[in-house]
């Protein structure tokens, strides 16, 4: 199935239909038939070498919070962001599907079958979405010309197999579902959600606060523990891939000092697991540093862009 350009069968002139600051719309197809929807946004004219850059989401987040780097690249590269199943306008996988890391990998996977001829890719991964890329590019490291991961969770970081841990996920996960139902999650998130082009913010709103998206949350979240053991216990072979880690300098609401501190370390170590592993903190970020420091990131990502054919 290609891609879906704004004004493709909805009646309208498409050269009058008003652009998306994330691109135009697709769908891909995954191997079991559910679709993935996704935005490109086209690079400039003449650079064709470039990877294209795809962007991977944090735990239950859509595709509308990379816009603000999604816009700092456009001079340089093409940008693909998309919805995992069950957020956004992704329609939610089968009740009885896997949700867990290995399983949102191969979707990630159809995504870039599905993109084809417009590889290589820069595969992007925020929180969650750090190991995520890290077993999509492992699965076929050929078509993958670098790794950026965005403050990832890893499995480095000794942290995350604490019953503290666990604890605090179930009551993160309580609380987000009870403010969905209220009416009040998108409070908690609105400093993120205006820090996005009025577009975005306005699919942010409409898509990113709802009760249907906590229950995917959910999903991911079942046994978060389990995945990262199971990379520890078999590391996703990444072929000598150049690996950008990305460390905010700043704490924020979960991530105290102490916390901090760890993850960064965790990040300085899967850095150099990579023979051009490179780690970078970027001292006004916190954990979302995808709007807090969006022009930092952005460089960060054209840099291994330009080393790797741009």
């Amino acid at each position: 199935m290609g891609p879906t350009e704004h004004g493709a069968g909805s009646g309208r002139d498409p050269s009058v239909a008003p652009a998306h600051s994330q691109g135009g719309p697709g769908l891909a197809r995954t191997r079991d038939g559910r679709e993935l929807y996704y935005q490109r946004l086209a690079g400039p004219a003449g650079a064709a070498t470039a990877p294209t850059v795809v962007f991977e989401g944090g735990l239950a987040a859509g595709r509308s919070y990379w816009a603000p780097v999604q816009a700092a690249l456009a001079d340089v590269a093409a940008t693909v962001v998309y919805d995992r199943s069950g957020l956004g306008r992704s329609p939610a996988a089968p009740a009885g599907a896997s949700r867990r890391l290995h399983a949102l990998a191969d979707d990630l996977g159809d995504l870039l079958d599905h993109l084809g001829a417009q590889g290589p890719y820069v595969l992007v991964g925020h929180s969650w979405g750090g190991p995520l890329v890290r077993l999509a590019a492992a699965a076929r490291p050929a078509r993958v010309a670098g790794l950026v991961l965005v403050d990832p969770a890893d499995e480095a970081c000794e942290l995350l197999f604490q019953p503290s841990t666990r604890r605090a996920e179930r009551v993160g996960q309580l609380a987000t579902v009870c403010l969905a139902r209220l009416g009040l999650l998108g409070r908690a998130y609105r400093s993120l959600t205006a820090a996005l082009p009025p577009d975005a913010a306005a699919d942010m709103r409409a898509e990113g606060y709802t009760v249907a998206m906590t229950r995917t949350r959910g999903r991911e979240l079942e046994d978060a523990a389990g995945d990262l053991r199971a990379l520890l216990e078999n590391p996703p072979g990444l072929a000598g891939l150049p690996v950008t880690v990305v460390s905010a300098g700043r704490t924020s609401a979960g991530m105290p000092e102490s916390v901090r501190e760890r993850a960064t370390l965790s990040h300085a170590y899967r850095a150099r697991q990579s023979p051009h592993g490179r780690h970078v903190i970027l001292p006004e970020a916190d954990h979302m540093a995808l709007t807090t420091s969006a022009a930092e990131l952005a460089e960060e990502i054209r840099r291994l862009v330009m080393s790797t054919g741009g």
